[in-house]
């Protein structure tokens, strides 16, 4: 037997194993998401003992679907940004005391946020302004950062702080977890034009961390930002669901549903399906070849691809709705508790929006693909080697 064969015969026996003690049909949705990561299924390539089996991600879907099939609640689903984005950057970088919060994380008992852009750092994260001061075994964090998604239900954020301002910016950054509760942070919602508030501003006043809640060493936080936005981009647009549903499969329900004699719009139907479909098939072979840790250019393309789709195959719903398209439910400010698709196609056209901003604009992972897989030159980057302090900010 291979070893693809025994590592495949390890999870499935592991499922089986789950499902048996567990049935998820009977047992409170936190208790069998508690079970599921004791028997290492939440992350199936973490290490053993935290939540995984330390095999190879692509083994994830198999116990997704077991799952799924079984009526089991699907992991991350309620807890997106901590399951698919600070959880990986927490096992590669943290120490056992803060991987124990990975158990909790996954049950969803505490929900995390990402606290990376800044007014003035959205595209260039690097150029981050918020400082983290050391006072002893302490460190008082002060600044703002925005377009945090929900923020206002997360217990703990992944937050990144400038620790020296007389370094180059990428080197002057320091992780830490943040517990979302303590005394000086401050969250506001953003209101979108959907009308919820799934993004927010937070603001943060002398806030206390303890040294024991850095991730990582000081100095290091460039790195853990690198594993946390790689993953994040996997994670936005590297999902491989059932061919045909999703976003492409609303637009094709849709133009069943409208019945329209229109040989041009049709086309546009075909063509979107058949581009999700490549899409699909493209984040299935490089879930293949992933590696645990901080993915590579595969979730930069997924990403892209994801965002460009997702506003054609809205555009196009629209089209197919003619004047009802212009039409929209509610305004009223909603403080969601989750940050996914609905039924709404109105709202999930003003919602794609925002897919070619959140993860990294589509324009920046142009300029990495462009730059780590195509290799070509690089943009000018004057500010590169310089002081973060004598750097020129608007």
């Amino acid at each position: 037997m291979s070893d693809d064969q025994q590592e495949t015969t390890r999870v499935v026996e592991a499922i089986d194993r789950l499902l048996g003690e567990h049935d998820p049909q009977a047992t409170d949705e936190r208790a069998f998401l508690e079970a599921q990561y004791d028997a290492g299924l939440a992350w199936v390539h973490f290490p053993e003992g935290w939540g995984g089996l330390g095999v190879t991600p692509k083994l994830q879907k198999t116990v997704i679907e077991r799952i799924g099939a079984a009526g089991g609640p699907i992991g991350g689903a309620r807890n997106p940004i901590g399951y698919g984005m600070c959880a990986p950057a927490v096992v590669t970088h943290g120490t056992d005391e803060q991987r124990a919060l990975l158990r909790p994380l996954f049950s969803n008992e505490h929900i995390w946020c990402q606290l990376f852009s800044e007014p003035g750092a959205g595209s260039d994260v690097a150029s981050l302004a918020m400082r983290a001061e050391r006072d002893g075994d302490e460190w008082i964090i002060n600044g703002q950062k925005v377009w945090t998604t929900l923020a206002h239900i997360s217990r703990y954020g992944l937050l990144i702080a400038r620790t020296d301002p007389d370094l180059p910016k990428h080197r002057g950054i320091t992780a830490f977890i943040v517990d979302m509760e303590a005394e000086g942070v401050e969250v506001r919602p953003l209101r979108q034009m959907t009308g919820e508030a799934e993004f927010n501003e937070v603001y943060f006043t002398d806030v206390r961390v303890p040294d024991d809640m850095r991730l990582d060493a000081v100095g290091q936080g460039w790195g853990v930002s690198i594993t946390t936005l790689m993953n994040e981009r996997v994670s936005i647009g590297g999902g491989t669901p059932p061919r045909g549903s999703g976003p492409i499969g609303q637009l094709v329900d849709l133009w069943h549903k409208q019945a329209l004699d229109d040989p041009v719009l049709r086309d546009r139907v075909t063509t979107l399906w058949i581009q999700a479909e490549v899409n699909r098939l493209t984040n299935l072979r490089a879930a293949a070849n992933r590696r645990a840790g901080t993915p590579g250019p595969e979730g930069s393309v997924a990403k892209l691809a994801m965002a460009e789709l997702n506003k054609a195959i809205y555009s196009t719903a629209m089209d197919l709705l003619g004047a009802e398209g212009m039409t929209y439910g509610s305004y009223d400010l909603v403080r969601p508790r989750h940050a996914l698709f609905t039924d709404d196609v109105h709202k999930n056209f003003l919602r794609a929006r925002a897919n070619s901003i959140e993860g990294g604009t589509s324009e920046v992972l142009r300029n990495i693909l462009g730059e780590r897989v195509l290799g070509l030159p690089g943009d000018v980057r004057v500010d590169k080697d310089l002081p973060w302090r004598e750097v020129p900010r608007s």
